[in-house]
């Protein structure tokens, strides 16, 4: 199926997908997104990396894909396991943030993450947070296997909270908020190190990132976990290359 001339993946199974209406693109200014996308009950792992292999993400129970006119910059990307090696500035987050405690579990919504969700959203993207309902349903309905990655320092206030999508071929990384006055920490990127590290541990071969878009400053961080992988038109990946 195309939109506007350019190709885009079909899904791996057939279903019929709901186009959602243009709004404004969280990602490239002044341009309008456009999305497909189906609502699932429960879906087997294997298939949901089927998925993610066909540039779909998720949002709660909703799986979706980016289906702009005119644009593919949308590109998912993702980090080969065993082959990924920090970098010196990776490293120096991790040893920054080596006294906090990580649980990892299936996910739990409180009124503790509620808020400091809301304090996420409302200073880091300047946004309207969510009601209680639609935090939930962003974050804590999944219809696949799920775990939350929770960080909290040594006096047990909650810093972080990570959700990741599992399979035995993939982790996808589905949201990543935490306390907004830790900037200093690196709390992301430290996150991002943990969800790596969980992925080895558990023999899972690819750390899936989300999209990749070339032009946003905010996205660019995704490519500096090396070696990374981008989906090309074609349905392989490839090394992303400096």
């Amino acid at each position: 199926m195309t939109n506007d001339s350019l190709p885009t993946f079909d899904p791996p199974i057939h279903l019929q997908l709901t186009v959602i209406p243009p709004h404004p693109c969280p990602y490239l200014p002044g341009r309008e997104a456009t999305l497909r996308a189906f609502h699932a009950g429960r879906m087997e792992p294997e298939l949901y990396h089927e998925f993610l292999d066909r540039s779909f993400r998720r949002s709660g129970g909703v799986i979706y894909q980016p289906f702009c006119r005119g644009c593919r910059e949308c590109v998912p990307i993702r980090v080969p396991v065993e082959k990924f090696r920090p970098n010196k500035s990776q490293r120096r987050c991790w040893r920054r943030n080596e006294d906090l405690v990580l649980s990892i579990a299936e996910p739990v919504v409180t009124d503790e993450k509620f808020s400091l969700y809301q304090r996420y959203q409302s200073e880091r993207h300047d946004s309207d947070p969510d009601s209680r309902a639609g935090f939930e349903s962003f974050l804590y309905r999944s219809p696949v296997d799920t775990r939350e990655f929770v960080y909290r320092d040594e006096g047990g206030r909650l810093l972080a909270v990570g959700i990741c999508d599992v399979c035995r071929r993939s982790l996808s990384s589905v949201y990543f908020y935490y306390d907004p006055i830790q900037t200093r920490r690196g709390l992301g990127t430290y996150g991002a190190l943990c969800e790596l590290k969980y992925a080895a541990e558990h023999h899972i071969e690819h750390y899936y990132l989300g999209f990749w878009v070339k032009g946003c400053g905010k996205m660019r961080y995704k490519a500096d976990f090396k070696p990374c992988e981008i989906l090309q038109g074609d349905g392989r990946w490839r090394l992303v290359l400096d």
